[in-house]
């Protein structure tokens, strides 16, 4: 029974079976968990997603162990992402500008940009084995997109504040 709970969460029930884009599908249920999240005080969000990504980390490691294989205990699986769709969140925690459908989808592309080209510093998160590693990858893309996300957010405010006042 929890070897299925765990396999059913691990593949973002089953989005993450996917042919293609395995990553980029199960990083969709980071969207309504997101949505959901920013209509919460910042230290409610702050805590669930502290909440879900110690949880996410054994799920990924028993995920990897036994669907994987022991001798892959430390690979990111493209069929496992639930690292993808519990950091996702963290891309626009606190950015009260992503309840806008159009930011959301902007900040989720620009997520699934760096998740998937894993420049440095995010790339050296594969180093690290286990669970851990597989869930340090998207928490670090997801906290670049952060930064880009309210950078760009605080330049289109300064802009249009700027524009309606002429």
């Amino acid at each position: 029974m929890l070897e299925t709970i765990n396999f059913w969460l691990a593949t973002g029930f089953g989005l993450g079976l996917a042919p293609m884009a395995p990553g980029t599908f199960g990083s969709l249920l980071g969207i309504p968990l997101a949505w959901w999240l920013l209509s919460r005080p910042l230290v409610q969000q702050g805590t669930i997603m502290a909440v879900l990504l110690v949880l996410a980390v054994p799920v990924c490691h028993v995920a990897v162990r036994r669907y994987v294989g022991l001798g892959d205990a430390g690979l990111d699986h493209g069929s496992i992402v639930v690292d993808e769709y519990v950091a996702f969140p963290l891309a626009v925690i606190g950015l009260t500008a992503a309840r806008n459908p159009l930011v959301m989808a902007l900040a989720f592309v620009v997520y699934r940009f760096f998740d998937g080209l894993k420049p440095p510093p995010i790339h050296l998160a594969e180093y690290v084995h286990g669970g851990f590693g597989i869930v340090l990858d998207d928490v670090i893309a997801a906290l670049v997109t952060w930064v880009i996300m309210a950078l760009a957010l605080k330049l289109w405010q300064r802009r249009t504040s700027r524009m309606s006042s002429q």
